[in-house]
């Protein structure tokens, strides 16, 4: 059983589609602020910290009250920011085996969402990886920007795509779809096998780092919620969160900055 578990949001100042994203406002709130107070109502997270390449993000974090780190400018992926903190906590003498990884692109990610990563770990102390995922429409996808995924029977994933999987040939059945939510939870195991490991084919082909565990033997626990987010990765990303919030009435009350563990 692990000792803590550490929640780490990567965040990357530079984004080809959507430039400054953590720092980009919604409802007058950067981004990187919505995540980290939405994720620390969690009771299941016993620290949480922003992994930034960035001193402009390091030091709006500071002046908020968000606990941050520096990480290397050479990192490509969130993945090895979260490593780079693992090494953190290691090099401190933190007794931690669990990480949970919170894009800093998903806002409005809840406490549901992590409750749900956590429990395959708490059930099953073999679990090294665990995911979310949630159902779609054939029509959402079709969407390439909607990473899909398809499990066996024992909720383990067998393939991330960004093409429509299964393919749903004709007379064939109606099998349902399933969107990929991007956040994890990794035993610090799994994560230091990933570091260790070239990044794999299809990895590289899909463009979708979690297929490195898979091609690897490292299984991937998928588990379920109804809890459907939006990854922002655009403008018209951004603005449909910031409608969602406005119409929901969500803000970041005084509870919402309180510790609660």
């Amino acid at each position: 059983m692990f000792d803590r578990v550490i929640g780490i949001i990567p965040a990357h100042l530079e984004s080809i589609r959507l430039p400054r994203k953590p720092l980009r406002p919604i409802c007058g709130i950067p981004m990187i602020a919505w995540v980290y107070h939405r994720a620390r109502r969690s009771h299941e997270l016993s620290q949480l910290l922003v992994a930034t390449d960035s001193k402009e993000i390091f030091a709006y974090c500071r002046e908020n009250g968000i606990e941050a780190t520096m990480t290397s400018t050479r990192h490509r992926s969130g993945t090895e920011r979260v490593l780079e903190v693992m090494a953190q906590q290691s090099s401190a003498g933190r007794a931690t085996s669990l990480f949970v990884n919170i894009q800093g692109d998903e806002p409005m990610v809840t406490p549901e969402h992590i409750a749900l990563l956590v429990r395959p770990f708490r059930e099953d102390p073999s679990t090294c990886v665990s995911t979310l995922k949630v159902a779609i429409s054939a029509g959402q996808a079709q969407d390439p920007n909607n990473v899909k995924v398809v499990t066996d029977g024992q909720g383990r994933a067998l393939y991330f795509s960004r093409a429509p999987i299964p393919l749903q040939r004709e007379g064939a059945g109606a099998a349902p779809y399933y969107k990929h939510l991007g956040l994890y939870a990794y035993s610090a195991a799994a994560l230091g096998k990933f570091q260790s490991f070239p990044p794999s084919t299809l990895e590289q082909t899909e463009r979708l780092e979690q297929l490195r565990f898979l091609e690897n033997g490292i299984p991937i626990t998928v588990v379920e919620t109804s809890g459907d987010t939006i990854g922002v990765d655009t403008e018209e990303d951004l603005n449909r969160v910031e409608e969602y919030f406005r119409r929901t009435g969500a803000t970041l009350s005084g509870d919402d900055r309180s510790r609660r563990r």
